[in-house]
């Protein structure tokens, strides 16, 4: 396992809490593994500054530590379900390999999150914007950036971890491989324009990184996040907080709006359950295609 994903566990005396951690992110792997052990140690360190032993917490504790998230840190409730999710299935396993009797995680409640994404994607005249802003740039990287995010869809992390070796053809089309989340991969069509986004950036280079840095380094995220709010001021594209995922968003709602089935929808955004894209569907808040009108222009002959 790499270490490199471990929590810090603060408290070294505690044997079988580190065994019990260890087993636990055993059964994940790639950025899952990462992801849940970021989520876990952010629990662990909540033990240590209320003096708590992890595995002799109880519902209360819970209970507590789930009103801190809320309260003190205030943390969108999608955030703070998904929290006490993996917080749960460290206990579950915990209870799995006889660690404990019972969870003190299986009667809480879990907090409501909105049906609708709390994220909001850009308007399809701001996407226009992004996308001119990052052609004219005379960075390479800025177009191929927003058009992998926002007309492939792809995850902040996919694209930023996306080589020049993953380029190919299949059955005739120009993909890309992509390594997504729970290690899963897919091969994703490029439309011509993207594929010349992407041209542009790798220019002559033959491996390595599709996306650079300024410092000709693979780009990561926070410099991702960066460039994004710098084509947005040079876009006129005016948001409360410029970030990678609102232009996966606009791909989703992009599509939906354009009439793209949900079901398709959901295959190019590779989401596993339906439920995540229709949290992206704003269309049913959309007034121009509510059902009253298709029904008063089906009934036109006797209205």
């Amino acid at each position: 396992m790499d270490t490199d994903t471990l929590p810090v566990l603060i408290d070294a005396d505690d044997p079988m809490l580190r065994l019990a951690v260890a087993a636990h992110l055993a059964r994940y792997k790639g950025r899952t593994r990462a992801h849940t052990a970021s989520d876990l140690n952010a629990y662990l360190r909540w033990c240590v500054e209320h003096d708590l032993m992890p595995l002799q917490a109880q519902r209360s504790h819970i209970e507590l530590y789930l009103r801190w998230l809320q309260e003190v840190r205030r943390l969108q409730p999608s955030t703070v379900s998904r929290r006490l999710s993996v917080l749960a299935t460290f206990y579950r396993t915990c209870v799995i390999d006889q660690v404990l009797e019972h969870s003190p995680a299986e009667y809480v409640r879990r907090p409501h999150v909105p049906q609708q994404s709390p994220t909001l994607g850009l308007s399809h005249l701001q996407f226009e914007a992004m996308l001119t802003a990052g052609r004219d740039s005379a960075n390479p990287n800025d177009f191929a950036l927003v058009a992998m995010l926002g007309l492939l869809g792809l995850r902040i992390f996919e694209a930023t971890g996306s080589k020049i070796q993953a380029l190919g053809e299949a059955r005739g089309h120009r993909v890309l491989t992509v390594h997504g989340k729970g290690d899963k991969t897919a091969q994703v069509p490029l439309p011509p324009a993207v594929a010349r986004a992407i041209d542009r950036a790798i220019d002559e280079r033959q491996d390595g990184p599709i996306l650079l840095n300024r410092d000709g380094r693979r780009m990561d995220r926070h410099a991702a996040t960066r460039r994004l709010r710098v084509l947005a001021r040079s876009a006129g594209v005016t948001t409360a907080r410029m970030h990678p995922h609102m232009l996966r968003h606009t791909f989703v709602t992009t599509m939906l709006d354009a009439g793209v089935d949900l079901r398709d929808v959901q295959i190019a955004a590779r989401h596993a359950d339906p439920r995540t894209t229709m949290r992206y569907d704003r269309a049913r808040n959309n007034l121009d295609r509510h059902p009253n009108y298709i029904l008063a222009a089906f009934m036109a002959s006797a209205t």
